[in-house]
């Protein structure tokens, strides 16, 4: 009976992700991946940056949706203009999604220490559908196709607060093939966060993400995380939407140049009996150059 029940809800879930809207992925440590989502981004760490994530979404759940991503992104000399090169692979049972785009930012300083940036994103999105069964009461159709699309986005802070707005994906993407049709819907984000002092060794640190998709409910994510020693992050996140849960994370820095990251999610809607959760690894590599003149501020964005 369990297992019947196992089956029917993965049926469930993939029929109405995949017919009703394609929506890009949505991650717990957004906070260290915001480039996926706002192109204006790119350059703003003031190094070379390359990131990567791993997403197993539902674990213990057979098809469950499972998302990899790669980013790099790196200043020009003149350190005004920024370019990154973004890569997502999600996959959902047999759907499997493939994101690949270019960014470009332009800053402009407010002051010595605030900038603000705008930026460009083109590139194309990849849907491959293959259904091994072709007696399969939900999917019969099979296809492989590219659609170009672009996004745009805004970004301002210091090394203390940041905010932006973003549309990584503008068009609205119909894609029909027999009786199977799959829609990319043009997405909406607001990002912001805050690092304060709580005493000489720890920051306490807030940030949010919403998201808007037309055709698919609204979420909104709330993350609180502390700094210990200019090393060991830990924080606590919620996501509200039909498909709420808790996070916990943890960030350490391994050494000037690298960090790694752990979160868990545990779902509050009806799927919680059917998984062991959902978990998010992030690896993060930053060129860490020796300045010659004063040491620069820590960033904590």
């Amino acid at each position: 009976m369990d297992h019947l029940k196992k089956i029917l809800l993965i049926a469930v879930v993939l029929f109405s992700t995949v017919i009703t809207a394609q929506q890009l992925p949505q991650f717990t440590q957004y906070m260290y991946n915001t480039i996926s989502v706002n192109s204006a981004y790119a350059g703003s760490r003031e190094t070379l940056n390359v990131t990567l994530l791993h997403r197993n979404q539902w674990a213990g759940l057979e098809g469950n949706p499972r998302t990899n991503t790669f980013s790099v992104h790196s200043p020009l000399r003149n350190d005004r203009v920024g370019l990154g090169l973004s890569y997502i692979n999600d996959k959902l049972g047999f759907e499997n999604t493939n994101y690949i785009y270019g960014n470009f930012s332009y800053t402009v300083p407010v002051n010595e220490e605030i900038k603000m940036s705008f930026g460009l994103n083109a590139g194309f999105t990849n849907y491959n559908l293959d259904n091994p069964d072709p007696n399969d009461a939900f999917f019969n159709a099979n296809f492989n196709i590219w659609d170009p699309n672009f996004g745009a986005g805004f970004y301002i802070g210091s090394n203390r607060w940041y905010a932006g707005i973003s549309s990584p994906r503008i068009l609205n993407v119909d894609i029909k093939d027999r009786e199977f049709q799959a829609l990319e819907r043009n997405s909406y984000y607001a990002i912001g966060g805050l690092v304060f002092d709580l005493s000489a060794n720890t920051k306490f640190k807030p940030t949010t993400i919403v998201k808007f998709t037309n055709g698919a409910p609204a979420t909104y994510d709330i993350t609180a995380n502390f700094l210990f020693n200019e090393k060991f992050w830990i924080g606590a996140s919620y996501r509200f939407n039909d498909a709420s849960n808790f996070g916990a994370i943890m960030d350490y820095q391994v050494s000037k140049d690298i960090r790694v990251g752990y979160a868990y999610d545990l779902p509050t809607s009806t799927i919680r009996p059917y998984t062991g959760g959902t978990h998010e690894i992030i690896l993060i590599y930053e060129l860490r150059k020796k300045d010659k003149g004063p040491v620069k501020s820590p960033r904590y964005f």
